[in-house]
């Protein structure tokens, strides 16, 4: 214990939030379960799911993890929280062989024993630090995308006004445009990057279901796309009446960065194709394009967050500011719907998103209504 503690002390920063005994008691912990694990006979079975690094489940935290959050908030890096283990192992193993007697042979099982002992513990510790890190970096950006809200907030209603101002000259108001468009595009990126956050955070992204006609919304948003893209053509023909149950605000986000998705990767002088398919039991909307094929070796993770496709650069386009989670967040919505999500992408159809909802609620939307 003296050892690793020497060596601990020589790292930095220091253990600003630890004292000497608790310093050494997280280690004395694991040392002391390895020594238990030494003395209790084990199954082949056990032996390898220890040797692939599944622990047995437990209800509390093992002496690993609590060592690996006292040291994240005593700002140690993941590197120097595995050197620790490091040289726990090499002053172990150095005083067990100087104990070694001369003439017998060494209990090599023993030793494979505790270096897995060594190796689970050091497991549990970088997968708790490593949660414990992207729990930090989710909270924060929910938080900064929450409080960017207001000022952003601000700056659109000072430019609504200064756009239906009859006094300015036109330049100002020209000015103004600018500075609203930009806070919408602003305002789509923090609400994706909240939505992003949820799902992250483990609370999902919330809808509120109730009886909603599916047309209606198709209509609306592909006529909004239509004002803000006039250069480009939207093909949809609209049903009379499609009655699902769903959150029609958070459906409408669907559609809008499916859409959104072809008219930033489809061939800008092939129209988009929005078709909405009724059945008995479920509805189903594509959207389609005819721009480059995605490759067979990436169209699996086109639903990933953060991930944007590669593609060339166009000179006739505003250049493209996504996070690259928008079809991550359509997946989850529809998800949450209880429907599902694919596409399909090849040199003859073009490509090809899908989205099939229900009819009828779930069970589980049924009671969220009800709430």
């Amino acid at each position: 214990m003296q050892a690793w503690e020497d060596f601990a002390r020589t790292i930095e920063p220091p253990a600003l939030t630890m004292d000497d005994t608790e310093l050494r008691d997280h280690a004395k912990l694991m040392l002391r379960a390895i020594a238990l694990d030494l003395t209790t006979p084990q199954t082949g079975f056990e032996r390898q799911e220890k040797a692939q690094g599944r622990a047995p489940s437990a209800k509390e935290d093992t002496a690993a993890e609590t060592h690996a959050e006292a040291r994240l908030l005593s700002g140690y890096s993941i590197e120097q929280l595995v050197s620790e283990y490091r040289a726990l192992r090499a002053s172990v193993l150095s005083m067990w062989t100087a104990e070694a007697k001369p003439g017998l042979a060494s209990d090599m099982d023993d030793v494979m024993r505790f270096n897995e002992g060594i190796d689970q513990a050091l497991a549990e510790s970088v997968a708790r630090y490593a949660q414990m890190v992207k729990q930090s970096e989710n909270m924060f950006l929910a938080i900064l995308g929450h409080d960017l809200r207001n000022p952003l907030g601000t700056v659109t209603t000072g430019a609504t006004y200064m756009m239906r101002a009859t006094d300015l000259p036109g330049k100002y108001v020209l000015a103004a445009t600018r500075i609203f468009n930009s806070g919408q595009r602003m305002g789509k990126l923090i609400a994706d990057l909240i939505d992003f956050t949820r799902t992250h955070l483990g609370a999902g992204i919330p809808i509120r279901p109730k009886r909603m006609n599916l047309a209606e919304v198709c209509l609306n948003v592909i006529d909004e796309l239509r004002t803000s893209h006039p250069e480009r053509i939207i093909d949809f023909d609209p049903a009379m009446r499609e009655d699902i149950h769903g959150d029609d605000s958070r459906l409408a986000q669907v559609l809008s960065n499916m859409i959104g998705n072809a008219l930033q990767y489809g061939t800008r002088d092939q129209p988009i194709r929005v078709r909405l398919s009724p059945k008995p039991d479920d509805v189903c909307i594509s959207v389609n394009n005819m721009g480059p094929v995605i490759p067979a070796k990436t169209i699996g993770s086109v639903f990933d967050p953060l991930v944007r496709l590669a593609m060339p650069d166009r000179q006739d386009g505003p250049a493209d500011t996504s996070l690259g989670i928008g079809m991550f967040i359509a997946r989850q919505i529809v998800i949450a719907h209880a429907g599902t999500m694919h596409v399909e992408s090849n040199d003859t159809d073009g490509t090809t998103f899908s989205i099939r909802l229900p009819r009828k609620p779930p069970q589980r939307l049924r009671r969220e209504d009800a709430q």
